[in-house]
């Protein structure tokens, strides 16, 4: 047999195999995602819809913000700089500190919080950005693609402070 019809045989024989090998796994998960819902009651429905749902009860503390008010990507390899890029402020007096959450593999939040001053006080807007794997490109080896599924802002003022003194927040009016 020449070089060459091996090379070619090797090649199509890996492409089978992992062809047949994203069908089992397919089937698998599907067949075990049946398996654990079948425990014999029938399964409770509700009535709110999935983009509604509380996913975290620290969505409740925040002002939801519309996703189709966000202009900047929503699609993006870092969950950082993906909510820094919704809610980039042009104020370069504001402090700016940013933390990163990841609950589950596919899942991340984002919390941005910007204290700046205001008159003769403090005014700190704290926003939360949620995010969740959208999926790979087809290089192994490249980073995950994030996309934004939820947002929300709040705002609290801290009256007749100032940056070196703390004073109890108090929900701005």
């Amino acid at each position: 047999m020449s070089p060459k019809l091996k090379w070619f045989l090797i090649v199509v024989v890996s492409i089978f195999a992992t062809a047949a090998t994203g069908v089992y796994i397919t089937q698998r998960q599907t067949t075990e995602a049946v398996s654990d819902t079948s425990n014999g009651q029938p399964p409770q429905f509700s009535d709110v819809n999935l983009t509604e749902e509380i996913v975290n009860p620290e969505r409740a503390n925040y002002n939801p913000v519309p996703l189709e008010k966000i202009t900047s990507p929503l699609l993006g390899s870092d969950p950082a700089e993906l909510a820094l890029n919704a809610f980039d402020e042009e104020d370069s007096s504001a402090t700016r500190k940013v933390e990163v959450f990841y609950p589950l593999p596919n899942q991340a939040f984002v919390t941005i919080t910007q204290i700046e001053p205001a008159n003769n006080s403090l005014k700190a807007v704290k926003y939360r950005v949620e995010l969740a794997t959208f999926g790979r490109s087809l290089l192994v080896n490249s980073p995950r693609v994030w996309q934004i599924v939820w947002a929300g802002s709040q705002v609290q003022c801290i009256p007749g402070s100032s940056v070196s003194t703390k004073q109890p927040t108090q929900t701005c009016q």
